[in-house]
Formats: C-alpha cells, structure tokens, sequence
C-alpha cells in the first residue's frame, strides 16, 4: 500500500504532526486501533517533560478517507514524474560531465565531450517528458 509514499509523507502533506503508530496502517480498523496523537505536553512522575497522547479518533485532525484520499494522490504525482526518475539513473555521473569538459576547455581534446553529449541527448530521446 505505501511503495511509493510512505505513511509518514502522506501525514505531513496533510498538516498532521505529533503522531504514533506501529507499522503503517493498511486497514481503517488497524488505523483506529493504533494511531494516536500529541494533544498537550505534561510532566510524567519524575517531573521530567511528556507529550500526552490520545487513541481518540475525535482528536486526530485526520479520518482514514483523508489519508487514503491523499495517498491516492501522491501516488499519481509520482507516477506521473516516473519519466524524471528514469532519465536520473540513465544520465552519465557528473564526474564523467566534469571529466570530459575539463578535457575539452583545458586540454583541448573533445572526444570524451563529444561522447558525453551523444550519451545525454540519448537519455533525453529515449525517456522524453
């Protein structure tokens, strides 16, 4: 269910802060059953400072239809940019960038350029926007 966003982004895409949970929820049932949220700090019984939590639904700021609504959308946004992931992992590394313009400015030699060049505008035709 979270391949391509995990949980925690789609909470704070939707403002919610202070939470807790297990494992990332698959189900309204085990949503309900184990979120909980920050609703104040207080002191715990050595004086020291506490967040106080809540299991109650009414005090998440969130129901299980917001988040699987905005799920929903984050997935489509990065699917939808799945042509830019590809293109990254296909580009040359930079070092090879810095490596074949050094050669060309400095040492006057463009094959490696020329190489670099044939190598991006491939990457660029084979995965286009």
């Amino acid at each position: 269910m979270y391949d391509k966003v995990k949980f925690h982004e789609v909470l704070y895409s939707l403002g919610i802060r202070g939470w807790g949970i297990k494992k990332a929820p698959e189900t309204e049932e085990y949503f309900l059953a184990n979120f909980k949220c920050r609703t104040g700090t207080g002191t715990n019984d050595m004086g020291n400072p506490c967040e106080i939590m809540s299991t109650n639904p009414d005090d998440f700021g969130v129901t299980w239809s917001e988040i699987t609504t905005k799920l929903a959308e984050l997935e489509a946004e990065y699917d939808a940019k799945a042509y830019s992931r590809m293109r990254a992992r296909q580009y040359p590394i930079t070092p090879e960038f810095i490596e074949a313009y050094t050669e060309k400015e400095i040492g006057g030699d463009s094959a490696k350029w020329d190489a670099y060049v044939v190598t991006y505008n491939k990457v660029r035709s084979d995965n286009p926007k």
